[in-house]
């Protein structure tokens, strides 16, 4: 295929992932504001006044940037997740297969459709998060990095989802019990600096403290975690997950019957 070629297909993918998603706002867009809502509802008004500030930050101030970035993983994730798991299930994989497509373009059209929809969804809870604080943006630029790596990183790990699930139960499985657990325990609603030196150390394995702190970083000034070692972290992430993807779809595992 010509670049120019290439980039047809890359475009056609992508307009049709970010119009599935469009079509179907009421599902995708919707439940976020409403969960968004009461979180800061009730940890940030109700619950977060009776708690101090933190590290020089109102309770309700401290959480948004995790309720942020929680919203952009758990969308980007689950676009790439239910869309190619729709794709394969309908048998439309095998077309694209087949056809002169480079793998790259494949991959990078869904990741790309699963990072659309997270900064979507992101930009609209950033928004709702207006109404109950002021925000902040300490580093702007920071802050989108960190929302666009962690975007890409988990519409990645949702391809890796969506290629091994034999049923529409499976694209559930990980969401629930693994990637629920670790946003919530990532430092979302605490610092790990509240925590005893032993759950301290076991909160270093969980990736996603990482991107959180980074998050909070870029709009508070403020983190649990060396900034430097939290990009190391993500980028490391990033690039397994990407060859990870790459080696899945070069040997079509999950995708050949």
């Amino acid at each position: 295929m010509t670049l120019e070629q290439q980039f047809i297909a890359f475009k056609t993918i992508v307009v049709k992932e970010i119009l599935r998603f469009s079509r179907i706002w009421v599902q995708t867009i919707v439940p976020a504001v409403i969960t968004t809502s009461l979180y800061f509802l009730i940890f940030g008004n109700l619950i977060g006044s009776q708690l101090g500030d933190i590290q020089g930050y109102s309770y309700v101030d401290y959480i948004v940037p995790g309720i942020i970035l929680m919203s952009v993983i758990t969308n980007a994730y689950g676009n790439v997740v239910s869309s190619f798991y729709g794709h394969k299930f309908q048998h439309h994989v095998e077309e694209m297969l087949v056809s002169p497509m480079p793998n790259t373009i494949l991959l990078a059209g869904f990741v790309v459709g699963g990072v659309a929809r997270g900064i979507v969804v992101g930009s609209v809870v950033t928004l709702v998060a207006m109404f109950f604080t002021k925000l902040h943006f300490e580093h702007i630029f920071i802050t989108l990095a960190v929302v666009i790596l962690t975007a890409i990183l988990f519409s990645l790990a949702g391809f890796v989802n969506a290629v091994y699930a034999n049923s529409f139960d499976d694209i559930s499985i990980i969401p629930t019990f693994v990637l629920t657990p670790l946003t919530y325990l990532g430092g979302v609603f605490f610092s790990i600096g509240m925590l005893s030196t032993f759950w301290q150390n076991i909160a270093l394995f969980n990736p996603i403290l990482y991107m959180i702190n980074a998050m909070r970083f870029g709009m508070l000034g403020v983190s649990d975690i060396n900034l430097v070692v939290a990009f190391i972290i993500i980028i490391l992430f990033l690039v397994m997950l990407f060859s990870f993807c790459l080696y899945l779809l070069n040997k079509g595992i999950g995708l050949r019957s």
